[in-house]
C-alpha cells in the first residue's frame, strides 16, 4: 500500500465532510460511495487492497459516519443535496474524471453525478447499487415506499424499524452462508452513527425523498445507452434488499456490462473483499484508465 490510509476532514459549504483517502494522487481515481446505514467504514478493507494502483477517495455522506449531521432546518436531506456535497468535495480535491463504486444510497448519488457530468465518469462498479425497478425486493421496500408516499404515524413506525439493532444487523448478515465472517464492528458502527441525537429525523427525510430516485432511473438508463459507460456489477446473489435482477438489468442498456453474483448478501465486501478487489483490478485494468485522463 502506498502511504497508508489517510483519514481527512474537508469543509464543504460549511459542513464537515470526512473521507478516507489512499494511493498516489497521480494514480487513476476511484471514488467509493457508501450506502445506508453505513459509511466509508464499509470500504476499510477494500481501500488498502487497491491503494498500490489507484487513488481512492471514500467520503461519508452528510448524516453518516464522521461527517456533519446537521438538523433538517440546516440541511435538506435529499439525494440532490447529498450529490451537491459529493460533487463539491470532488471539485475541491481536483478529481475531474474518475471511476465510481456505488453501493445502495451511493447509487442515486453516482447516477446524479453521471447525469450532471457524464464525461467525468470513466467506469462504474456497482455493489447492490440499483438503477432499475427490477432490483427492488418487495418485502423490504413495501413499508419504506408506503412511508415515502404517505408520511405519518401509520407508516412511520414501520420505517423506523430500519434504525433498530435487529434490522441493522440483519442488513449485514442476511444472505451470508456463514454469518461469523461478518465482523460485528461493521453493524455496530452503523448503529452508533444512526443513534446520534436527531439523526432519526434526518434519515426519515431521506426515506421520504427516496422516491425521487425512481425518476432518475429512466434518465440514467438513457445515459447508459448513449455513453456505454463500462460497468462491473459485483452483487450479492442472496441480497434481499436489492435482488440480483437489479444487477442483470444493467445488461439491457449496457450489453458489455460484466455481472458477477456472489454467494453473499447486501454488504458483499464484508465477506468477499478479496474477490471484489481482484475483479476491480481486472476490470479497470482492461478499461485502460490512465492517470493522464483521470485528473
Amino acid at each position: 500500500m502506498v502511504g497508508g490510509v489517510h483519514h481527512r476532514m474537508a469543509t464543504v459549504d460549511g459542513l464537515d465532510v470526512f473521507y478516507r483517502e489512499a494511493g498516489s494522487p497521480g494514480a487513476p481515481p476511484l471514488v467509493l460511495l457508501h450506502g445506508f446505514p453505513t459509511s466509508s467504514h464499509m470500504f476499510r478493507e477494500l481501500i488498502p487492497a487497491l491503494a498500490d494502483q489507484y487513488h481512492l477517495v471514500a467520503p461519508d455522506h452528510i448524516g453518516f459516519g464522521y461527517s456533519s449531521a446537521p438538523s433538517l432546518g440546516d440541511f435538506p436531506y435529499t439525494f440532490d443535496a447529498l450529490t451537491d456535497v459529493t460533487a463539491s468535495l470532488l471539485d475541491q480535491l481536483d478529481i475531474r474524471r474518475y471511476a465510481v463504486y456505488m453501493q445502495d444510497y451511493g447509487a442515486p448519488i453516482a447516477l446524479r453525478l453521471l447525469l450532471r457530468r457524464p464525461e467525468s465518469i470513466s467506469a462504474i462498479i456497482s455493489q447492490s447499487g440499483n438503477a432499475y425497478q427490477e432490483g427492488f425486493v418487495e418485502a423490504f421496500w413495501k413499508p419504506l415506499f408506503a412511508y415515502a408516499q404517505a408520511p405519518g404515524p401509520e407508516t412511520e413506525a414501520a420505517a423506523r424499524q430500519a434504525f433498530t439493532e435487529k434490522e441493522v444487523r440483519w442488513q449485514y448478515e442476511h444472505g451470508v452462508p456463514d454469518a461469523s465472517l461478518v465482523s460485528p464492528d461493521a453493524w455496530r458502527h452503523a448503529l452508533e452513527v444512526l443513534a446520534r441525537p436527531g439523526n432519526d429525523e434526518n434519515q426519515l427525510h431521506l426515506f421520504q425523498d427516496y422516491k425521487t430516485n425512481l425518476d432518475v432511473y429512466p434518465q440514467a438508463q438513457e445515459s447508459f445507452r448513449q455513453t456505454q459507460v463500462p460497468l462491473l456489477a459485483v452483487w450479492g446473489a442472496n441480497d434481499q434488499i436489492f435482488g440480483p435482477d437489479g444487477a442483470r438489468a444493467f445488461q439491457r442498456d449496457l450489453p458489455n456490462a460484466e455481472v458477477h453474483l456472489l454467494d453473499t448478501g447486501h454488504f458483499a465486501l464484508e465477506t468477499h473483499v478479496d474477490e471484489i478487489a481482484t475483479r476491480i483490478r481486472d476490470f479497470l485494468g482492461r478499461m485502460q484508465v490512465q492517470p493522464a485522463m483521470a485528473r
